[in-house]
C-alpha cells in the first residue's frame, strides 16, 4: 500500500512538473526560431536551423538598456529593503517602547490594502514634486521596508536566544553592534530568503514602472518586453527571446541560493 501510494504521489508530481515546464520549453524553442519559420510552421516545430537573430535584435528594441535599468533598480531596492527592514524588525522584536505591539500590528494590517489603491496617490505625490519618469520614482516606494519583510524578520529575530544578546551587551556592545555581530549572522537563512523574494518581486515589477515612467530612458525589462508586442507587430519570437533573458537571472539566483530557502524553512519550523 505504501509503495503504491508513493508511486501515485510521484507520478502526480511528475505530471505537474511537465505541465509547468512545457510552456517555458516552448518559449525557449520559439526564441531560437526564425520569424519566417514561426509564421509558416507549427509552433511546436524544432528550430531549423536555430538562430540567434532574435537575441541580437533585442539591442535595437531597447531591451539591453532596460536590463541595466532593472538590475540597478533591483539592487538599490534590495539594499534599502534589507537595511530598513532589519532595523525596524529588531526594534519591534527586541526593543521596548510604548505602543510597540499595537504599532506593529497596525503596520502589518496594511498588508490587507491592495497595491492598486495606493497607485493614484503615489503617482500624484511624485508628479507634484517633479520625480515622474526618474530613477528615484522607481525605487523610493519600495526601498524603506515593507510590512511582509518586517513581519518575517521580526518573527525570526524573536527566536534568537536572549542570552546571546545579553552576553553581547555585557561585553559593551551597542545596539548596532548587536545587530551586526549577533543578529545578522544568526539570521543568514531568513535574510537570503527575503533577499530572493525582494529581488524576484522587484525584477518582475510591472504596474508601477509602467505608470510612473515613459519613453526608454528609465524603462524596465517587464515594460520593455510588453512593448515588443505592439511596437513590433507581435513578433513572438522576439518577445520570447526577451522573456528568456528576463527569466535566466531569476533561475540562476534560485539555483545558487535555493538551499538557503530550504534551510530557513527548516530552521523556522524547528524553532
Amino acid at each position: 500500500m505504501t509503495w503504491s501510494r508513493n508511486t501515485a504521489v510521484y507520478a502526480g508530481l511528475v505530471v505537474l512538473a511537465v505541465v509547468t515546464l512545457v510552456p517555458f520549453g516552448l518559449g525557449l524553442l520559439t526564441s531560437f526560431t526564425s520569424a519566417r519559420q514561426f509564421n509558416t510552421e507549427s509552433p511546436l516545430s524544432v528550430p531549423s536551423p536555430p538562430t540567434l537573430a532574435n537575441y541580437l535584435g533585442l539591442g535595437d528594441a531597447g531591451v539591453g538598456r532596460a536590463i541595466v535599468v532593472t538590475a540597478l533598480v533591483t539592487a538599490v531596492v534590495l539594499l534599502g529593503q534589507l537595511t530598513f527592514s532589519v532595523f525596524a524588525a529588531y526594534a519591534f522584536a527586541r526593543m521596548e517602547f510604548p505602543g510597540r505591539d499595537a504599532l506593529f500590528w497596525v503596520y502589518v494590517a496594511t498588508l490587507m490594502v491592495p497595491a492598486t489603491v495606493t497607485v493614484v496617490p503615489l503617482y500624484l505625490m511624485f508628479a507634484e514634486v517633479g520625480l515622474r519618469n526618474t530613477f528615484w520614482a522607481l525605487v523610493l516606494p519600495f526601498m524603506f521596508g515593507s510590512p511582509y519583510a518586517i513581519f518575517l524578520l521580526r518573527e525570526y529575530f524573536r527566536t534568537i536566544p536572549t542570552d546571546l544578546i545579553r552576553a553581547a551587551r555585557m561585553d559593551g556592545a551597542s545596539t548596532l553592534d548587536v545587530i551586526v555581530h549577533v543578529v545578522l549572522p544568526a539570521s543568514r537563512p531568513i535574510l537570503v530568503t527575503l533577499a530572493l523574494i525582494t529581488a524576484v518581486s522587484q525584477w518582475n515589477n510591472f504596474m508601477w514602472p509602467l505608470i510612473i515612467t515613459s519613453g526608454r530612458t528609465w524603462q524596465v525589462l517587464t515594460v520593455a518586453t510588453a512593448g515588443l508586442q505592439s511596437r513590433y507587430d507581435a513578433q513572438w519570437t522576439l518577445v520570447m527571446a526577451a522573456t528568456t533573458v528576463a527569466i535566466v537571472p531569476l533561475i540562476v539566483l534560485f539555483v545558487a541560493f535555493g538551499r538557503h530557502i530550504v534551510g530557513s524553512i527548516v530552521v523556522t519550523g524547528l524553532k
